[in-house]
């Protein structure tokens, strides 16, 4: 047979052919389903405003000097209080702030209001030269005004981190950090280079003095607003704890990323006004009793029948990293109870530990920690100081996964230390302001601090 006739034999049929087509379609079918999608199209640019803030830009170029320079220069000469070339709402916001800086104790008339108005008149008219000047003019009395707002006063604050000891920020750093915000006028709205705090207490003052407020009061919510003048605003990422409201914040890149209850120190024993550096987690920690508690609390348990292992608690021979246990049948506990002896205890890890699952450690001589509790219900009180000083947290696992980049994995091995993922500043303070949308009221003053 020819090998045409065998070819012509063997041709497929129609349905073959089908079958086939549809057999090579089927991998196809995902390549077209990742197909990428159209770019948006870009957004049309006016050209009039491109040309009005080109003309501003060049303006400030050559009105700018010093430091300002520098941090314009960074921005290429782009205008923060007129984004489009034109003075933008931002500007009578400032106006507005400055008008009113006796409520932070500073005087009004140093920042020259009548003057840096007719600045902003001027500019009103488009001339690219006068949006320049007063663009700057804008920037030095936003400057001075922040950094007279930061200054801050003496209020009892421990500084555990010398580095963050406050202090009146340089001019620079200031302009740097407003234009950092994506929205600046947001950013100048909400007064967001002060703590949220500051802001609300702020808003209390214009309140009260509108209502009449006794010499007395407005002391007292003085100390508070120089209180919170020298905690961090919003973008800075940190931890604020409120020893009087038993109240705890913490913040990163301008916004509340949780807040929760505390429980906090007793008159007693009281919570500090601490600030210091959040370094570590101790997952599954022992608890180490104090020697006040050791001689008042457990000498008297044990004398009265219990044991140390009904109490989930060992002895230790001392202070050391190298400390030995010590049996419980060997202890002297009517010394330890009469002061004579000194004892170290510690609390085993586990569900009934005083630390719960986990601490937050930054290193202080006050021997203050966050750290979580077993004991729910004091949470749950409108007056939550029942604390030995130390900060017990209503949602520990969700602090540590902020703090620590991922979510608690206790596990069962007992004093874990895990390095948190960006070390992260915390600031005990004490605010008794308080108050609804129209009147200022004060909390108790369960530590005397107020005068």
């Amino acid at each position: 047979m020819a090998e045409g006739e065998e070819g012509r034999r063997r041709r497929p049929s129609t349905r073959s052919l089908m079958l086939a087509v549809l057999m090579l379609a089927v991998p196809l079918a995902p390549a077209m389903a990742t197909r990428k999608p159209a770019k948006p199209a870009k957004p049309r640019v006016d050209p009039a405003r491109a040309a009005r803030e080109r003309a501003v830009a060049t303006a400030i170029r050559s009105n700018a000097g010093g430091w300002m320079a520098r941090v314009y220069a960074d921005r290429g000469y782009r205008a923060l209080w007129a984004p489009d070339g034109r003075i933008g709402p931002a500007a009578d916001t400032l106006l507005r702030h400055l008008g009113s800086a006796d409520l932070d104790a500073l005087d009004p008339s140093s920042y020259d209001v009548p003057k840096l108005r007719e600045r902003i008149a001027a500019a009103r008219g488009g001339d690219p030269t006068a949006v320049a000047k007063a663009e700057l003019a804008l920037s030095d009395s936003f400057v001075r005004y922040v950094r007279d707002q930061r200054r801050p006063r003496n209020v009892g604050m421990i500084w555990a981190d010398p580095a963050l000891k406050a202090k009146r920020p340089k001019p620079e750093a200031v302009l740097r950090a407003a234009s950092f915000p994506t929205s600046f006028a947001k950013y100048v709205s909400d007064m967001a280079w002060m703590s949220p705090r500051y802001v609300e207490l702020r808003a209390l003052s214009t309140q009260a003095r509108s209502g009449g407020i006794a010499p007395a009061a407005l002391a007292r919510l003085r100390r508070n607003l120089d209180r919170a003048r020298i905690l961090p605003g919003p973008w800075t990422r940190h931890v604020e704890v409120d020893a009087s409201s038993g109240r705890l914040w913490f913040y990163e890149r301008g916004v509340p990323k949780g807040e929760m209850r505390v429980v906090v120190g007793t008159r007693e024993t009281q919570t500090p006004m601490l600030a210091g550096t959040l370094q570590w987690a101790i997952v599954n920690p022992y608890w180490n009793v104090p020697d006040y508690l050791v001689k008042k609390n457990i000498a008297t348990k044990v004398l009265g029948g219990r044991t140390l292992a009904s109490l989930k608690m060992e002895a230790l021979s001392d202070w050391s990293d190298n400390a030995r246990p010590v049996p419980a049948d060997t202890i002297d506990w009517r010394a330890v109870a009469a002061g004579k002896r000194d004892l170290r205890l510690r609390e085993l890890p586990g569900p009934s530990n005083s630390m719960g699952k986990v601490k937050f450690l930054f290193p202080n001589q006050e021997g203050i920690y966050l750290h979580d509790t077993p004991n729910r219900a004091l949470l749950k009180k409108d007056d939550r100081h029942f604390s030995n000083g130390c900060i017990r947290l209503e949602d520990a696992p969700r602090l540590a996964r902020w703090l620590m980049g991922k979510p608690l994995r206790p596990g069962t091995k007992p004093e874990q230390a895990v390095a948190l993922s960006v070390p992260t500043p915390v600031y005990l303070t004490y605010l008794t302001a308080t108050g609804g949308p129209t009147r200022l009221a004060f909390r108790n003053d369960v530590y005397g601090r107020d005068g």
